[in-house]
Formats: structure tokens, C-alpha cells, sequence
């Protein structure tokens, strides 16, 4: 592909850096940052390899800014729940940046499974916010309380990001695509509905956990 590099007066809308950046998103999402080569890059962004390095050095320097832009854009839909006082649902806040980035899914997929230090301190972030999320639904009378909120609300975490690093799995299995409107999430929210609501372990099963635990905890 031959690449040209912006100069003043382009008549390309985008400025050379932000295609860059898109490009390096998509890329990124697709093959992860070890299997992309600046030159995929390039070639997408339709710029020389040399004009990625103007703008941002490294290609590590670059993942920290679609690091940067993605999960940003995540924690601004953080920060609208919180001021609403909804319970936080962090499907939905990544099919929210979704439409307005169709790799943001797929990025925060490969990043979460890399698990870079913007990432680390992004899960961490998560964290609070679900435990506070999980207690406001408490409060309010949406979840019943229990005895360990913490490790619940970290339970509750760990599960919509393994659904989010899995996503093309739950598509394969389900056929539920959590990147899409409401309705092809039906299958993977009716069976998660049924064991949050109906649970799964019998009263005999149920009894014998709570057996192993106890003797675990005095062990």
C-alpha cells in the first residue's frame, strides 16, 4: 500500500495521529500488541513507520494510548453511573463504547488477558466501584445481603470480565454477541438470570458446601 504522510493542508479530516491511533486499536484488538507490527500499523493508517514514531516514540508508548483512549472512555461511563446512582453493569458500559468504537470490545478483551499496568489499575478501579455498586443495590433492596460482601461483589467482577475475554466464545456457544443490542444478549442473560435468581445447588448440595467451607475455615 503506498503511504503518505499528512502534511499542512491535507484534506484527510483526522489528523495523522489520530489514525494512527485508530489503527493501532484495531490492529491491537485483532492480533494483540505482540502480534502487530508497526507496519500493519502504517499500512492501515495509510503513514510511514517513521511518522508513528514522530508521534509517539515506542510501540509501547502507543499501546499506553489506546490504553489511554479506550479505557478512559470506560471510566467516563463509570462516572455517569456513579453520578445517576445506578447500580453499575459493566456489559453494558462496554457495549456503550462499543458503538461509538467498534474494536473497543475485542482491545479491552486482549488487554485484560495481557493484563498491562493501565489495565491492572483500571480492574482495581473496577473493583471498588462494583463493591460499591453491589452495597448501594443493598440498600435499596435489589440484592440480598450477605456476609461476605467483598468477596461477592469480587466474584461478580471476575465473571462479566471473563464473559468480556471470552466474548468470541459466548458468541460460538450461544450465539450471544455482547458487543450488540439488547436482544442478542437474550441467551447468555437468561441463563445468568436463572442462577442469580433460582440458584443452582440443591438444598442437599447447598448443605454439603457449606459443610466443606466450614471445615476448610477451621483447618
Amino acid at each position: 500500500m503506498d503511504t503518505k504522510d499528512p502534511v499542512d493542508g491535507a484534506t484527510d479530516e483526522r489528523s495523522a495521529r489520530e489514525r494512527i491511533l485508530e489503527a493501532a486499536i484495531d490492529r491491537f484488538a485483532e492480533d494483540g500488541v505482540t502480534g502487530t507490527s508497526l507496519k500493519a500499523i502504517a499500512e492501515q493508517a495509510e503513514v510511514s513507520q517513521a511518522l508513528i514514531l514522530h508521534h509517539f516514540g515506542s510501540k509501547d508508548t502507543l499501546r499506553e494510548a489506546c490504553d489511554a483512549r479506550i479505557l478512559g472512555e470506560l471510566r467516563e461511563q463509570m462516572r455517569l453511573s456513579a453520578e445517576q446512582g445506578v447500580e453499575l453493569d459493566i456489559l453494558e458500559a462496554f457495549r456503550r463504547r462499543q458503538q461509538h468504537h467498534p474494536a473497543a470490545l475485542p482491545y479491552l478483551a486482549r488487554s485484560l488477558a495481557e493484563a498491562s499496568p493501565s489495565v491492572v489499575a483500571l480492574v482495581d478501579e473496577l473493583a471498588t466501584e462494583t463493591l460499591r455498586s453491589m452495597e448501594q443495590g443493598v440498600a435499596n433492596g435489589a440484592y440480598v445481603p450477605t456476609e461476605h460482601p467483598r468477596e461477592r461483589a469480587m466474584v461478580m467482577l471476575i465473571w462479566s470480565l471473563g464473559a468480556v475475554t471470552l466474548h468470541e466464545h459466548v458468541r460460538r456457544l450461544l450465539g450471544a454477541d455482547l458487543t450488540g443490542e439488547p436482544a442478542a444478549l437474550l441467551p447468555y442473560f437468561r441463563g445468568a438470570t436463572e442462577l442469580l435468581t433460582d440458584g443452582l445447588f440443591s438444598e442437599r448440595m447447598h448443605g454439603n458446601v457449606r459443610d466443606a467451607i466450614s471445615r476448610l475455615e477451621q483447618e
